[in-house]
C-alpha cells in the first residue's frame, strides 16, 4: 500500500557571502591531460633509450636509414666500414 510523505521538511537556502574578495584568485596550476600515473623519462633516459633501440637495429634497418639520409645511421655505417680490415 502506497502512502503520502507528508511530514518533509523544507531545505534551508544557503546564505551567500555578502563581501567579494578584491584580490583575484589565483590561476589554476594547467592540468595535464596526461594519465596521473604516466611517468616522465628524464633526458638521460630518454638519451638511454634511444641508444638501446639504434643497438637493437638491424644492419639493414640502418642501411634504409642510411640511405634515406639519416645522418647517425651514415655515421655509423662509416665507423663500420673504416674499422674492417683491408684485405690484400
Amino acid at each position: 500500500m502506497i502512502t503520502a510523505v507528508s511530514n518533509a521538511t523544507a531545505s534551508q537556502p544557503v546564505a551567500q557571502p555578502t563581501s567579494t574578495p578584491s584580490a583575484k584568485p589565483a590561476a589554476p596550476k594547467p592540468t595535464s591531460t596526461s594519465n596521473p600515473d604516466s611517468v616522465q623519462i628524464s633526458q638521460l633516459g630518454q638519451t638511454i633509450a634511444a641508444a638501446v633501440q639504434e643497438d637493437r637495429e638491424t644492419p639493414a634497418q640502418t642501411a634504409q636509414e642510411a640511405n634515406s639520409g639519416d645522418s647517425q645511421a651514415e655515421r655509423f655505417l662509416a665507423r663500420e666500414v673504416a674499422a674492417k680490415p683491408v684485405a690484400k
